[in-house]
């Protein structure tokens, strides 16, 4: 029987960093592409909810399977915010550049979490 601290642990993770789209958009909104339609704020305020729409259907046994597949797929549709933040901050200092660049690589482990959580619901 897989561990429920796993999908749990996601869940909290989403949750999280959905609230905090709707505490302190302005984080978020610079991320935005600006190849996207309409306001930057409206899609920070999207992801925030589709953040925590992932949350709940992954803390939820009968909707973990989908969760985890919709977290996934999240997490690979805010890969490009990542991209951007990277470039815009190419000139900053380097701690706040290994900041930018670090959250490239740890989309991978965040996709493949979700997927782990789909595969063990």
């Amino acid at each position: 029987m897989p561990s429920r601290r796993v999908p749990l642990s996601l869940a909290a993770l989403l949750g999280l960093a959905g609230v905090m789209h709707f505490r302190k958009p302005e984080l978020f909104d610079p991320l935005v592409p600006e190849q996207l339609p309409g306001d930057a704020r409206t899609w920070t305020y999207l992801s925030g909810a589709a953040e925590l729409a992932c949350a709940a259907a992954v803390a939820v046994p009968a909707t973990r399977r989908a969760g985890g597949l919709a977290a996934a797929a999240l997490f690979t549709a805010v890969f490009p915010g990542n991209v951007k933040m990277a470039w815009d901050w190419r000139a900053r200092r380097t701690p706040e550049r290994a900041i930018a660049y670090g959250r490239l690589p740890l989309q991978v482990p965040l996709v493949l979490w979700a997927l782990k959580v789909r595969r063990e619901a």
